[in-house]
């Protein structure tokens, strides 16, 4: 490679799969002799927060380098903005990458004012869900949206994760005519394909991911609880998350507290070997890694028909569930006890579509053409 790029990715928190995202795509560019750091958040954690953190700052030519951003829009995104526009200038950045709806703020607004000082720069924007998910007639809706039409301007091109997500941006946003964009979605690397198996002692059922009602842990609680034959099922909740501690309360309400546990974050692939069927039931979700990790694993799988998830699961046998519809979801958390067998079958079915279409490799070289490409224009 005779042009290494130097790329600066941006987002918010540095937790969940748009962190494994930035972190994948970044190791990948490096890999590719590309001069790579990061920005993100100096306020978000989890418990593995920081240990990743550290892991990807030693990776990462350019470094990690964190600034204070917040989750509500207001008057602190001025400052992080600048911020971000004070640190691409202070590393010569040649690529400003934003992840999310505040790191593709960010991203886009200091690539504005070192296009503004004279500097060659690219602004590429992936929205990962973000601003997507709100309903475009509710008031934060009609804010995100008004401000997702604006900073396209200052967008050279944007990155879908799923044709769901290119859709839902061209109805509620729109594409101008400028803005180039891409459907890339994301990958796992090869050695996630290594079956996981479940420990002697894993509960019936595990939920990976972050704790927000979006995520729909109430709804798996539910369904868990109607249960009774032919017995009882157990079930782990792995993460932290904003309804993390109303979850645990609910769990007490419906009688749970025995057969549900909630351990904290750890990461993926020790989470799927607590349970003989990983539980996705989302209200709402972009290109979800969970499912394409447990897939990968050939873990069972309970998914919602959501965002992405049905463009994962097209071409094999899995048969996905109706979101916020609770007896649906108990319908199939009592076939996977009483079929294990079938279960076993669709996840064997699921691994070999994920194994053929989506690794981390096709998706760091379809990023990378996409950068030179409109770098070019």
């Amino acid at each position: 490679m005779t042009n290494p790029l130097r790329i600066l990715h941006v987002l918010r928190a540095p937790v969940g799969g748009l962190f494994r995202h930035v972190a994948d795509l970044a190791r990948a560019q490096v890999a590719r002799g590309h001069q790579v750091g990061i920005l993100a958040d100096s306020e978000a954690s989890d418990g593995l927060t920081e240990t990743r953190l550290a892991g990807l700052d030693a990776d990462m030519p350019l470094g990690v380098a964190r600034v204070p951003m917040a989750r509500e829009v207001g008057l602190g995104d001025y400052r992080a903005s600048r911020a971000t526009a004070r640190h691409a200038f202070s590393i010569s950045a040649d690529v400003l990458h934003g992840h999310g709806a505040k790191g593709g703020a960010y991203a886009r607004l200091a690539a504005a004012r070192m296009k503004k000082a004279g500097r060659r720069v690219g602004a590429y924007y992936t929205p990962h869900g973000g601003s997507l998910h709100y309903a475009p007639t509710s008031l934060k809706g009609i804010v995100f949206m008004a401000l997702e039409r604006h900073l396209a301007s200052h967008t050279d091109a944007i990155i879908f994760e799923s044709a769901y997500s290119s859709r839902i941006y061209a109805e509620n946003v729109g594409m101008p005519a400028h803005l180039a964009s891409r459907i890339i979605p994301n990958g796992i690397r090869a050695d996630e394909l290594e079956p996981v198996r479940a420990g002697n002692d894993a509960a019936d059922f595990v939920f990976v991911g972050e704790l927000r009602k979006l995520k729909g842990v109430d709804l798996m609680l539910r369904a868990l609880a109607a249960i009774e034959a032919p017995r009882r099922p157990t079930a782990v909740i792995v993460g932290d998350g904003p309804d993390g501690a109303e979850f645990r309360d609910l769990a007490d309400r419906l009688d749970l507290s025995e057969r549900v546990r909630f351990p904290g974050a750890m990461p993926a692939r020790q989470a799927f070997a607590l349970g003989r069927t990983l539980v996705m039931p989302s209200r709402a979700e972009s290109f979800p890694y969970v499912v394409l990790e447990a897939g990968g694993a050939a873990l069972p799988m309970i998914a919602t028909s959501v965002g992405g998830i049905p463009e994962i699961a097209a071409g094999s046998s899995l048969r996905l569930v109706e979101s916020e519809n609770v007896e649906a979801l108990t319908a199939a958390m009592l076939r996977n006890l009483e079929d294990p067998a079938g279960a076993a079958a669709d996840a064997a079915s699921l691994r070999d579509v994920i194994a053929a279409r989506y690794s981390v490799d096709v998706m760091t070289d379809a990023v990378l053409d996409l950068y030179t490409t409109t770098l070019r224009r």
